[in-house]
């Protein structure tokens, strides 16, 4: 029997009530396919900081290096100031894991309420490989004159040959694996540097991969089609950016955040990665059971799946989406039934699959 050690973080508002779904969903799913589960709890986020004064102890972020993998809920208070939960640890799980490859899946279930007239689910299944680790998200830039009239600020966005090869090979892995279609979304019209460092790799990796049919799309031009034609697209590449952007219009393509499911990966599995739902904490409405933990439960499927337990991660996925024709709105108070409530039903599903 396969044992792993998970680490759960439910953070703050409605993380901690749709991380308690999802670890229903994991324990579900060892139990009907074969293996086990270890959860340790970890006191993570804006009311530990609140609390404390800390927002990852470096004691803490050793005991999350040796866990198989992490299921994260959601942290952030109208308390904390932005920035310091993100930088101090979301970012920072990221870059000291090395979870360089951000998985966005974009695909419609039967029941979602799409906004886009007319888009049926066979129309809409994609995936997006976001670099995590690069861009202008390394924080390199600075202040000239700050807070005169003649102010100068500067962010940079830092692209090497060796981030942007990787995310493009693991892009290419995902696209063999899929309908064999890979699109790079950029902007090398206008960023010259940037952009034709990511075209050229782009072009020289697609030589290993002769099965692959490649595409390039301008970013601004991939957020139509991704409204117009979404069966465009199987899997998509782009960086750190771009990908933070174009995600949330692909999660409002496929219902809202509550169906909003991310994989920060390390595929070298060196370090544990790390699974989230991207709809955050929502504290206005923490404690109602209107979240919809749909999303959560999405990650724990990706997280198995990334373990190498298909079967399980398969049967976690359609359990989730068998619950979306019953709910009336996709969250909040009209959802027709409570956060556990859908959880109990999914709970369910997989232990009759």
């Amino acid at each position: 029997m396969s044992r792993y050690r998970l680490a759960a973080i439910p953070g703050d508002g409605v993380g901690v009530e749709v991380t308690a779904e999802a670890i229903k969903a994991v324990r579900a799913a060892a139990d009907r396919f074969d293996f086990s589960v270890d959860i340790t709890n970890y006191d993570l986020g804006g009311d530990r900081y609140l609390r404390t004064g800390e927002v990852l102890p470096d004691t803490i972020e050793a005991e999350l290096a040796d866990q198989d993998a992490i299921l994260l809920g959601a942290v952030g208070t109208p308390y904390v100031p932005s920035g310091v939960l993100e930088r101090g640890l979301l970012l920072r799980l990221r870059f000291s894991f090395d979870q360089y490859v951000n998985v966005r899946p974009v695909k419609l279930y039967e029941g979602a309420p799409t906004p886009i007239a007319g888009l049926t689910p066979d129309r809409c299944d994609m995936v997006i490989f976001r670099e995590n680790t690069e861009g202008p998200y390394v924080g390199a830039g600075g202040f000239v004159r700050r807070g005169t009239p003649h102010e100068i600020a500067t962010q940079e966005s830092v692209n090497t040959r060796y981030g942007v090869e990787r995310i493009i090979r693991r892009a290419f892995d995902r696209a063999r694996r899929s309908r064999r279609h890979l699109t790079l979304a950029h902007k090398t019209n206008v960023l010259n540097y940037a952009g034709d460092l990511w075209q050229r790799t782009f072009d020289d990796v697609a030589d290993d991969y002769p099965e692959v049919a490649t595409d390039y799309v301008h970013v601004d031009a991939m957020c139509l089609y991704m409204i117009t034609h979404p069966e465009r697209f199987d899997v998509v590449v782009t960086d750190n950016l771009f990908g933070d952007i174009i995600t949330d219009l692909g999660a409002a393509v496929q219902g809202g955040m509550g169906l909003a499911a991310s994989g920060n990966v390390n595929p070298e599995r060196e370090f544990p990665s790390m699974f989230e739902p991207v709809h955050g904490s929502a504290p206005d409405i923490a404690g109602r059971g209107w979240a919809n933990p749909v999303a959560a439960v999405l990650c724990a499927a990706m997280c198995l799946d990334h373990l190498g337990e298909n079967d399980a991660a398969s049967a976690v996925e359609r359990a989730a989406a068998s619950v979306l024709p019953g709910l009336r709105t996709m969250g909040g108070p009209d959802m027709g039934s409570t956060t556990a409530e859908i959880g109990d039903r999914i709970e369910t599903a997989i232990a009759e699959s």
